[in-house]
């Protein structure tokens, strides 16, 4: 299985939803390198940036699943190692 490495940028449009995400990305945490949480209070939303690396089929899931929750929006750039 050839391994990717990318930017995943999450931006949950309710607090609602945030725990949600959370959870999700708690279950790809064997993928996820690091990762950025910052509340964009302003504008009340938060946004999570993630360095990934993974398969496109674990990213693929991670990003499926996210893009799935009601309010969470996902885009995704990636490479090969």
């Amino acid at each position: 299985m050839e391994k990717r490495i990318g930017v995943v940028a999450i931006v949950v449009e309710s607090k609602e939803n945030i725990e949600i995400a959370n959870r999700i990305l708690s279950e790809f945490g064997n993928i996820i390198v690091g990762r950025m949480g910052i509340p964009y209070r302003e504008k009340n939303i938060s946004i999570i940036s993630l360095i990934v690396d993974g398969s496109n089929d674990e990213i693929g899931a991670l990003t499926g699943k996210l893009g799935k929750v009601n309010g969470v929006n996902v885009k995704s750039a990636l490479t090969k190692k």
